[in-house]
């Protein structure tokens, strides 16, 4: 492979119809346990995206940030509740390419910017560029602008941005230059003015946009981000105004949508959501659909895989027994709970938000309690999740199920969810639950993962579920209902409806008509795949996004 890191380079020669050079700029990326540089669904999405494109060999690179405490640790307190912890990380297998750049930050004309890179044979994904500040040229504020991802601090924040924007497109041309590029979400829209004052053309700027709620998409007054150097230049006010919308306001989202050449959505129903929400803004294009994807090679257990495509039903069972094992040692070891593998197991794992209700299951505790103690019908819970630092509202969530299950035998709330923890839930449990508001979740890939490991997703008919669901042939979904209603209206309506499907349907389904579930587990990889892995969703990002 080429050591010159100042070229761009594969170690493949790209195939024909993936040859146009494609920067992709993330936040974050998940793409191994070890590289915390991720939060959630966006880095998972991300991650496979990476991995996708170097299996089908695309002429792409990825564009981060190294981010020196990672998202947090999550530990706990001495009652067992949430404690974050940020802890300093180092990572001896990424190599310094070498390539700096330098941006304009308020009032510092020269924050400087060094790329690291992670090379493909490392972890199997195209050559990911990860950029930091912290430097010793770097003045000290300087040097924690990578210090925390979504760090709370809102000039941090701006900053972050830029870094990652306007210090990514420089670090690409020093690498020659892209035909493409490609934002995951706003967070680097920086790039795009940067690029654009430099003369790039509107058709070489692509963007994804995921978060189907208004106070999602982030939104900055005008002038202070003026002053912050977010444009790449310092705007006169005739040039600021018409950038801004909402009375003063820079959204990242409606602006990246009125450069890029074409915006994707992340499901079918998300792109019809948010060609609602920003119907009203002038020069905004139609979002198109392209449904997020995982990567089947790193998800997906090879012993379960074998055992569907043979549809060697022995062959499963014994797997998927010795996997719910591995899972318990975890359970127990956390918890110091044993856990039943004969015994049907529902996980409830993914970030924790308010919209996604980890509760809800608890939302009649009378009906609750008669699901976990029913003698006939055992069940086990887990749930695991991370919120954000400061979110104390979901903090508060996963103290009270903290709090909640402490004396119960067979419920456990588990902490370290990162790549590691989420693989072996998905593999473990029997029943992914996912639970968020209808139209509140853009995508929800961790269902999909789950799917491909023979767990049956129980879930509400909300983001990728609609394109996926076959009710009661591969998977359990809970009726729809109208979304404008008041919300406590509908967490108790969803949440009578979930009873009802884990009571009447999905419990008895497992324990009196084994043949029947082993069919909806089938069902549900055969569902899932190919058409829920990133290999097709990488493909279309070159055909319908790219072109």
């Amino acid at each position: 492979m080429n050591s010159n890191y100042n070229t761009w380079y594969h170690p493949y020669k790209p195939a024909k119809q993936y040859e146009e050079k494609v920067a992709y700029f993330s936040m974050e990326f998940g793409i191994h346990q070890a590289l915390k540089i991720y939060s959630g669904g966006l880095g998972f999405l991300a991650g496979s995206h990476m991995r996708s494109a170097y299996e089908l060999k695309q002429n792409v690179i990825g564009i981060g940030m190294l981010w020196k405490y990672g998202y947090y640790d999550q530990a706990r307190n001495e009652d067992q509740t949430l404690r974050t912890d940020f802890i300093e990380k180092t990572y001896n297998f990424l190599e310094d390419t070498g390539i700096e750049v330098s941006v304009k930050l308020h009032d510092n004309p020269n924050v400087r910017v060094r790329a690291y890179v992670l090379k493909p044979e490392i972890f199997g994904s195209v050559p990911i560029y990860l950029l930091s500040t912290d430097l010793d040229s770097n003045d000290y504020l300087s040097r924690t602008i990578t210090n925390h991802l979504y760090d709370a601090n809102e000039v941090t924040r701006v900053s972050q941005s830029i870094v990652l924007g306007i210090g990514g497109a420089k670090v690409v041309e020093a690498l020659g230059g892209a035909d493409i590029y490609h934002l995951n979400e706003g967070h680097a829209l920086p790039a795009f003015y940067y690029l654009a004052n430099k003369g790039v053309k509107k058709e070489q700027f692509a963007f994804t946009t995921h978060t189907p709620e208004k106070a999602g998409n982030e939104e900055r007054d005008g002038r202070h981000l003026n002053r912050c150097g977010f444009f790449g230049k310092t705007l006169s006010e005739e040039e600021l105004a018409k950038e801004m919308v909402n009375g003063g306001m820079v959204n990242y989202t409606v602006s990246a949508m009125r450069m890029a050449k074409a915006t994707n959505g992340v499901s079918k129903l998300h792109a019809e959501v948010s060609n609602g929400m920003w119907k009203d803004y002038n020069g905004v294009g139609k979002v198109i659909p392209i449904t997020n994807a995982q990567n089947q090679n790193f998800w997906q257990d090879k012993s379960v895989e074998k055992a569907w495509k043979k549809k060697d039903v022995k062959a499963y069972l014994k797997r998927k027994k010795k996997l719910k094992k591995e899972l318990f040692k975890e359970v127990l070891n956390q918890t110091e709970k044993i856990f039943d593998p004969n015994v049907i197991t529902f996980v409830w794992a993914r970030r924790f938000a308010g919209y996604k209700r980890a509760d809800l299951l608890l939302h009649d505790l009378k009906r609750f309690n008669r699901l976990i103690s029913n003698e006939k019908y055992p069940v086990q819970i887990i749930w695991a999740g991370k919120p954000y630092p400061r979110d104390y509202y979901a903090i508060d969530v996963f103290n009270h199920l903290v709090n909640h299950s402490k004396m119960a035998p067979n419920l456990a709330v588990l902490i370290g969810y990162e790549m590691d923890l989420s693989r072996q839930l998905k593999e473990g449990s029997d029943v992914w639950l996912n639970t968020p508001r209808i139209t509140r979740e853009a995508s929800g890939t961790s269902g999909m993962t789950a799917a491909m490991n023979g767990s049956v997703n129980v879930s509400t008919n909300d983001g990728w579920i609609p394109e996926f669901a076959k009710a009661g042939e591969n998977c359990f979904v809970l009726p729809a209902l109208d979304h404008n209603m008041e919300v406590w209206e509908q967490d108790r309506i969803d949440a009578n409806n979930l009873y009802d499907i884990l009571e009447n349907e999905v419990i008895p389904t497992y324990y009196d008509h084994p043949e029947k579930w082993q069919n909806i587990v089938f069902n549900g990889i055969e569902g899932v795949l190919p058409e829920f892995s990133s290999h097709r969703m990488a493909d279309e990002y070159y055909k319908k996004l790219y072109r």
